[in-house]
């Protein structure tokens, strides 16, 4: 071979070993692909560095083994090399430990350069619910054991980690939350030389001449400009613990409305952000003061209100605007009420009003007594309001007894079921489950879908009695 083609040969290698070294608790995470079922521990991480070779990564899987298509949430974790990625997806996948998650590493499926087609075909048939084999790499003597394949399955969670999965928009587009470890240059570099020293037997001047050459001017010229790709940026990498607590979260939100809402497609569930689980998370604290707790409910309750206002029908409107142009947009609907299920729904009555000048609101007082035992105490409701779109208005839905009493009141009241919008804060999936099946045509949209219910049929983890917090009556 050549002196050139060997030289150019021997820098490649460096780059493709700079880019596939990770550490976890001061171990390397060999795998490709990380499968997990039950809590993990470091030892359980440990195995075979699983890399493509000259062809086809994916052997054929059997058609009766391909799981039922279903959509997995997919998490993209890039940052530079020695960031702590592996950590962060380790941290992620221990916590995860109810649901099946699957960690592939981008640099498995590169030999000479990252290949984007392995990535995306790979991605592909896990996202559409098929297993995939994939050959078993020796990263420690550079080797494909080309008999050996490891199979793995569909899962709840994909996890793509990597220095550059952010890099290319159709690898990007596959992801639904994308995450970059942000740690200092400084604290990479002394990850790098302590890793390479001690586990690798490498000199400290050539790790130097190494991270100089290719590891610094790789990450400035590709890895850092996709930071601006990422929605959620963690500082620190695995120390930052709290981060990871948030994502886990949002993730566990996440994988429980997926379902309910593929299930029934008039559940609407509004975009979550960091923003809005901080909102909840100060509602849900037993110990917040009561006007903390009114004013970021309102703040809920506002967004919650607006994307209900965002399924009504609507017609075109053409208007001018102050330059003369003509801008074509929509009018919606004025034939709108809002409904309220007395007297925790009265609490989401001001951000309608705000919404929405001079709307007519009507209440509706159901008695509970015990679960099964509910009555129909009050109802004041606008004379025309079988002519009306209704919106209805309760911050929980918990077991959907009142809130289906209230629906069957509307509906006798001459109220379409296609009309009403039920509103709420937080929905239990046994209510879902209860309103969906007896009004198939009303539509439900809520910030937060929850767990469960307890045996007392409160929301688990829930926020309490919301009428008596939000009014200050529960002390």
């Amino acid at each position: 071979m050549p002196e050139k083609e060997k030289e150019k040969e021997k820098e490649m290698g460096e780059v493709m070993e700079v880019a596939s070294s990770v550490h976890f608790s001061g171990l390397r995470l060999d795998s490709l692909l990380l499968s997990s079922s039950a809590p993990s521990s470091p030892s359980s991480v440990k195995g075979s560095l699983l890399r493509s070779t000259g062809y086809s990564a994916f052997a054929p899987t059997d058609d009766a083994d391909a799981a039922s298509p279903r959509q997995p949430f997919v998490i993209g974790v890039c940052g530079g090399t020695a960031s702590g990625k592996t950590t962060v997806c380790e941290m992620i996948i221990l916590q995860l430990r109810d649901h099946r998650v699957v960690l592939v590493n981008q640099i498995a499926l590169s030999i000479d350069a990252f290949d984007t087609e392995k990535l995306l075909e790979c991605m592909k048939k896990l996202k559409s619910g098929y297993s995939v084999n994939v050959p078993i790499y020796d990263f420690k003597n550079h080797r494909r054991c080309s008999e050996d394949f490891r199979k793995v399955n569909a899962s709840d969670v994909i996890i793509l980690e990597g220095i550059l999965v952010f890099h290319d928009s159709q690898v990007r587009d596959m992801m639904d939350m994308k995450i970059f470890v942000d740690t200092d240059a400084d604290t990479r570099l002394a990850r790098r030389i302590r890793r390479d020293t001690v586990e690798r037997g490498r000199d400290v001047n050539s790790v130097l001449e190494q991270y100089r050459k290719f590891v610094k001017p790789s990450f400035d010229d590709f890895v850092l400009p996709s930071k601006k790709y990422a929605d959620v940026i963690i500082p620190r990498g695995g120390d930052n613990a709290v981060a990871i607590d948030l994502i886990v979260q949002h993730i566990r939100t996440k994988l429980g409305l997926h379902d309910l809402c593929k299930i029934y497609s008039k559940v609407f569930v509004i975009q979550s952000t960091f923003q809005i689980r901080g909102m909840h998370t100060l509602i849900r604290d037993k110990d917040i003061e009561t006007p903390d707790f009114v004013f970021y409910s309102d703040r809920l309750i506002r967004l919650v209100v607006e994307h209900g206002l965002g399924h009504l029908p609507f017609t075109e409107k053409q208007v001018i605007t102050p330059t003369g142009s003509v801008y074509t947009g929509v009018n919606f609907s004025k034939k709108l009420c809002g409904v309220s299920i007395v007297r925790s729904g009265e609490s989401m009555e001001n951000a309608l009003r705000a919404c929405c000048k001079g709307v007519k609101i009507g209440k509706i007082l159901i008695h509970r007594d015990g679960d099964n035992g509910k009555q129909l105490i009050y109802e004041k409701l606008p004379k025309d309001i079988h002519d009306r779109h209704v919106l209805l208005l309760d911050p929980v839905l918990a077991t959907g007894n009142s809130a289906s009493q209230a629906i069957e009141l509307l509906i006798q009241k001459g109220v379409p079921e296609k009309q009403i919008i039920f509103l709420n804060l937080i929905s239990a999936p046994e209510g879902i489950h209860c309103i969906c099946k007896r009004f198939p045509s009303l539509k439900i949209v809520t910030s937060e879908i929850d767990a469960s219910l307890n045996e007392d049929y409160r929301v688990i983890p829930g926020l309490g009695e919301f009428g008596d917090r939000y009014f200050g009556t529960d002390r």
